[in-house]
């Protein structure tokens, strides 16, 4: 008989999920946790993690701590593994979900701003995934699983912070899922398209905007922050033994256009 469904369950593994304490990080964590998942949750506000961390808690019943760090801060993302291996003992999956966004026409943006992005939506990937390595070579096995997005695929205008940032994402996940497939670590990106986070209610009321989302978006709407969660759950298991180096797009149909 085919394993089937329990290729998902995610019991006795430990996840990282950077900003993990809002939006698709912690829809993301929750989604792991219903699987059976024990979690560290990342956020560069302590209060904030710890909250995210007792809610997922108390919804799953899973054993959720909440860590501060900056993963732009190699010290920080060091004291970050530390503490999910000393209070469990094992990564078994990472969530490369920490990101920014700055909008605007190239020649109104500093550079200093489009650094910015890179340092937490690019360093951060780098930084966090070079961390777990060691420990994952070890175990012999291990899921990265990096939020790159459809702007790491496709453009958009007055973006190009952020898309830069994504495109260099969908690179590294290619580039990290061949060094580390002799080690058993698959590694595979998601690549969202627009969801309603917080990063993105600041532009949802924008006749742009909505002309946007019904002109591209196949399904015509915004994502739902539940309709993450199977993408992630999927390359966080036994379920993606097969997959490394791969996109998993959900984007309600954008760039099937």
């Amino acid at each position: 008989m085919l394993p089937g469904i329990k290729q998902f369950d995610l019991t006795g593994r430990v996840a990282v999920v950077t900003g993990g304490s809002k939006g698709l990080g912690e829809a993301i964590a929750a989604g792991l946790a219903s699987a059976g998942a024990d979690l560290v949750l990342v956020s560069r506000h302590a209060a904030e993690a710890e909250e995210a961390a007792g809610r997922i808690a108390a919804d799953y019943g899973r054993r959720v701590i909440g860590v501060r760090a900056d993963v732009s801060v190699p010290e920080d993302v060091s004291a970050m593994v530390d503490r999910g291996l000393e209070e469990f003992g094992r990564i078994d999956i990472l969530v490369n979900n920490a990101g920014i966004n700055v909008r605007g026409p190239i020649d109104e943006l500093s550079l200093d701003e489009f650094r910015k992005v890179q340092a937490i939506n690019v360093d951060g990937v780098w930084l966090c995934s070079r961390a777990v390595v060691p420990h994952m070579k070890q175990a012999g096995s291990g899921r990265i699983i990096n939020l790159a997005s459809t702007l790491g695929v496709v453009g958009l205008s007055n973006r190009t912070p952020y898309a830069s940032s994504k495109g260099a994402v969908v690179q590294m996940t290619r580039a990290l899922a061949l060094e580390l497939a002799p080690f058993g670590i698959m590694v595979n990106a998601i690549c969202p398209g627009p969801f309603l986070t917080p990063m993105n209610v600041p532009i949802a009321d924008d006749e742009q905007t909505k002309k946007f989302i019904v002109g591209a978006v196949a399904l015509e709407r915004w994502g739902r922050m539940e309709e993450i969660q199977g993408a992630a759950i999927l390359l966080a298991s036994d379920a993606s033994s097969y997959m490394t180096g791969s996109l998993v797009t959900v984007d309600g149909g954008w760039t099937a256009r």
